[in-house]
């Protein structure tokens, strides 16, 4: 069983440890243990309900109130307001109770719901991404342990596949054909793997890759598709060569075929262009690529 501080409740319900203290003291919402030494500390439990009061809090039910309703009657109507309320700060909260919970069911609904108001690729750029961004700071500070993000992370992975199936194969002679790997070391797949939605659901031809591709092993599979395009992306620290040097490499190799890179390594190490070399610096730069905005 995991155990909090007040300030990891804070971190992960967005209410200040003050507020908490005087919601303790004033309604005795949560009771937290002590140590021998006497150090406040807070279990599964007291989050999980804190999370929920938090989202009823911040769509404007009154501490009072929530203060005399059932932990039932609580999740109930966290659940209702997430299935109708798509404000940004609810659908975060409701995800990151999902998370700690591990609840699948509840992952799904909210998920579900939002592909169902907003369509998948909107889902992934107005909740998914933002929920992600929001994981990284958690995971940081320690405020999750790594068997819940694996859960949401192969969560949100199985939304993705099967918003890909979902789309069907593009056809036809003048259809862009696409390449997309992660270079050896990489490990961001979920970004790749959506990067495989964008092309699929504009009508392109894509061959997945996937991860720890090598330059020899690219080199073979673009003998054989001869795509147009070549998309990686370099997020972690290169440590086989600079990734300037990579970059060299691959606009040498790979002459008939456009490369797109993007990736936080590429942006901060301002890697170079060529003439066959693009650099997308964010993924509205991307999308917007794919839709022939620039």
């Amino acid at each position: 069983m995991a155990i909090y501080s007040i300030k990891d409740l804070e971190k992960l319900c967005g209410i200040k440890a003050h507020t908490i203290r005087i919601w303790e003291q004033r309604y005795s919402i949560i009771k937290p243990e002590r140590t021998n030494t006497n150090i406040r500390y807070y279990q599964d439990t007291d989050l999980k309900l804190l999370l929920n009061i938090a989202l009823l809090n911040r769509n404007g039910l009154r501490i009072s109130k929530i203060a005399k309703m059932t932990k039932d009657e609580i999740a109930n109507k966290v659940a209702a307001i997430s299935e109708v309320d798509f404000a940004h700060s609810t659908q975060l909260d409701a995800l990151t109770i999902s998370m700690i919970e591990m609840d699948e069911y509840k992952f799904d609904r909210i998920i579900s719901t939002n592909i169902q108001q907003l369509g998948f690729e909107q889902t992934m750029l107005q909740v998914i991404y933002p929920f992600l961004d929001k994981l990284g700071v958690l995971w940081l500070t320690g405020s999750i342990n790594p068997v819940q993000e694996n859960f949401m992370s192969s969560l949100i992975r199985q939304k993705i596949i099967t918003a890909i199936d979902n789309e069907p194969f593009a056809h036809g002679n003048d259809t862009k054909k696409f390449i997309i790997y992660l270079p050896e070391g990489e490990s961001q797949e979920l970004s790749l793997l959506f990067m495989h939605y964008l092309l699929k659901a504009r009508k392109n031809k894509v061959l997945y890759l996937g991860l720890n591709i090598s330059v020899n092993d690219l080199a073979d599979a673009c003998q054989i598709h001869q795509p147009d395009y070549i998309f990686t992306m370099i997020t972690e620290s290169y440590s086989k060569s600079p990734v300037q040097r990579y970059v060299d490499e691959l606009s040498s190799t790979f002459t008939d075929s456009k490369i797109l890179l993007s990736g936080y390594q590429v942006v901060a190490q301002n890697v170079r262009s060529t003439d066959n070399i693009t650099v997308l610096k964010s993924l509205d730069e991307t999308i917007d690529l794919l839709d022939g905005n620039r």
